[in-house]
């Protein structure tokens, strides 16, 4: 009984899932990727349900660590963005959450829009 009870407390899993979006158009041949793979992360974590910060909460935190990592410069902006969560129960009272944004930066070539 006591080893049964010891393995419901002590076991644990993990849930990854996550999305991808395009935050720049890029239809044309008028960029060079500057940056792969940069990414932030935030976690949060819940005892008893209580803690922790909000989904979109954790969005913004990990996107503003990428951001902090590899600022931007101008003309560049981020690309394939990719929203990844991990969450980690310990049964019964305790979970993790890590969100982990990742984004390739591109740099857009400079146009001249003066008539010659």
């Amino acid at each position: 009984m006591l080893m049964l009870l010891a393995l419901s407390v002590l076991s644990s899993c993990a849930v990854h899932q996550g999305y991808i979006t395009n935050s720049a158009a890029l239809t044309s041949n008028n960029f060079s990727y500057v940056h792969l793979d940069a990414y932030g992360m935030a976690k949060a974590r819940y005892i008893f349900g209580i803690g922790g910060l909000n989904h979109s909460a954790l969005v913004d935190y990990a996107k503003r660590d990428l951001l902090s990592k590899t600022p931007l410069r101008d003309n560049q902006a981020l690309v394939n963005l990719s929203v990844n969560w991990k969450s980690t129960v310990i049964l019964p009272f305790w979970v993790s959450v890590q969100c982990t944004v990742t984004a390739d930066i591109v740099e857009f070539k400079e146009t001249s829009n003066v008539k010659e």
